[in-house]
């Protein structure tokens, strides 16, 4: 067979229809059998997503059993002594636990160690109050004036635990609502590039621990509650009660009617944290507002004297050396 007849071969319109037929049939077996042998991406995503959900659950409660561990650790005498004397009973008060919470103090152990300081500091103002005002004899008061002292010393002493603990709460409220505002735009960015709320929780926890702590404990915190609460609302209840502050209970309320009905995070969350911001610049604003306020007694304490001492003592001086 020469060359001519194999090109007149290739060249029959017969030959060509049947090689693009062959092609059309292998190319429509092909698609039609090809994604029977690929897996399901969906399912393939979905079970990643799993495993990353039970991954996070599994170290979420190991953090907080090794917490619960180091708290545990922890109690000793004071608890015994609480335990013993009925302390909880006896100076009952029903919102230390929530104040303790959001102190940033959870557990058994730091209501223990409150309460023996209740018990413990009114006795020991209570003494050193006597022992100054009745052995020492550091004030000349009269014997109900001395008595009066003491119980002072006492009542600072029960009432100093409060005092701490509210300080507290409130510098860890005030560190929190720093960084407030740009940890709900992270939570933004993460949800609206698809993350479950969880996965956005860790994410931003992990990212706002170096401006704030205590908001990245509270956020790893909730995305703990949302691993094994029966009802993720009550995850955003407790959220809101640990921090007690308007902006997050808005927040929370939010998330809480999307995990209920259903309707997108994205809106929310970015009039959230608009809200959260203007209130961060309100707060600067009113605190800016009353310095004024504030300088005016030490500018008539410290400056008022140097300024008539620089206007008067030349005159003085002069009138001084006029007199010799």
């Amino acid at each position: 067979m020469d060359l001519t007849s194999v090109a007149s071969y290739l060249t029959d319109p017969g030959f060509l229809a049947s090689v693009f037929a062959a092609i059309a049939c292998f190319a429509t077996i092909l698609t039609v059998a090809l994604p029977a042998f690929q897996s399901d991406k969906l399912e393939t995503r979905l079970k990643a997503v799993t495993d990353q959900r039970e991954k996070l659950r599994r170290q979420n409660r190991a953090a907080i059993n090794q917490r619960g561990l180091k708290q545990n650790q922890g109690e000793g005498f004071m608890k015994e002594t609480v335990d013993k004397l009925d302390l909880q009973k006896a100076l009952e008060d029903p919102n230390v636990k929530d104040k303790l919470i959001q102190a940033g103090l959870r557990g058994g152990a730091p209501v223990a160690t409150f309460y023996f300081f209740r018990f413990a500091l009114p006795i020991v103002f209570g003494v050193a109050a006597f022992v100054a005002v009745f052995i020492l004899n550091i004030v000349d008061w009269a014997p109900q004036m001395k008595i009066g002292g003491v119980i002072a010393g006492a009542a600072v002493g029960f009432y100093a635990p409060n005092l701490y603990v509210s300080n507290l709460a409130t510098k860890r409220q005030q560190s929190i609502m720093r960084s407030f505002p740009d940890a709900l735009d992270m939570l933004l960015i993460c949800v609206e590039a698809g993350m479950s709320i969880e996965m956005a929780f860790d994410k931003v926890g992990n990212e706002i621990g170096q401006s704030s702590t205590e908001l990245a404990e509270e956020l790893k915190l909730t995305n703990a509650e949302l691993s094994y609460l029966a009802d993720r609302r009550e995850a955003y209840d407790n959220l809101a009660k640990r921090t007690n502050h308007p902006g997050v209970k808005a927040v929370c309320m939010a998330l809480a009617q999307a995990e209920r009905y259903g309707t997108p995070l994205g809106s929310s969350l970015r009039i959230m944290a608009k809200e959260n911001r203007e209130m961060r610049i309100a707060d600067a604003e009113k605190k800016a507002a009353a310095l004024p306020a504030k300088l005016t007694v030490p500018m008539i304490v410290f400056f008022l004297p140097v300024l008539f001492l620089v206007i008067l003592g030349p005159a003085y001086i002069k009138f001084t050396e006029m007199e010799k």
